[in-house]
Formats: C-alpha cells, structure tokens, sequence
C-alpha cells in the first residue's frame, strides 16, 4: 500500500456516497472492489464506510489521472480490465469524454 502523505484538498461530497451502484455494494461485499475513483474527494483517510452492515476503511486516498490506469487499477475497481472499467463508466455517464489527462480520486478501502 501506498502511503499518501500531502496536504489533500476538502472533501466535495461525504463517504455515504462513495458507493451507491447496486451492483457495486455486491462487488465490495463479496471482495472483488477495493477501490472507488470519484470525480472529487469523498472520504479522507482512516474514514469508515457502512454497506449494508458491514464496515470497510478507507486506507490511502489520492489524485492519478485516467491515462495513468492499470489493468491491476482495474481489478480494484471489480473489472477484468482497462478496457471494461472504460466502458462501463461511460455506459454510466453518456456523453462524458475519457480523457487521459482528466484526474479523478482514487479511495482505497478494506473490510474492518
């Protein structure tokens, strides 16, 4: 795990939204997502997230921008790939443009 020392900028929105999507509360619960990327800073680190009962820890938050993923950034996410993660973010989002230079917050959490 990468320790993430900087000053980070206040959080835009609360750890409650951290992970909403059906679908991925499942992937959390059953440990196959271990990390979120966010358009902004939800949680800060240390902070716990509740779903459905059980409670991950967010463990190392930090800024890399999209042309920076990894298949393994991928797997964090619950994808077999970049190339999956890719589009099941834009299936989400219709009309955003994924743009290498485009930053986003990386949560890193594991169950308590």
């Amino acid at each position: 795990m990468t320790v993430n020392n900087q000053a980070l900028p206040p959080k835009t929105c609360t750890i409650e939204r951290l992970v909403t999507m059906p679908e991925d509360v499942q992937k959390v619960l059953a440990g196959e997502k271990t990390a979120t990327r966010r358009n902004g800073r939800y949680a800060d680190v240390g902070e716990v997230m509740t779903l459905e009962g059980k409670q991950f820890v967010v463990e190392n938050v930090y800024a890399q921008t999209l042309g920076e993923l990894t298949d393994e950034h991928a797997q964090q996410e619950g994808f077999e790939n970049v190339e999956a993660y890719k589009q099941s973010i834009l299936s989400i989002h219709p009309g955003m443009p994924w743009l290498p230079h485009m930053r986003v917050w990386v949560h890193e959490f594991r169950a308590v």
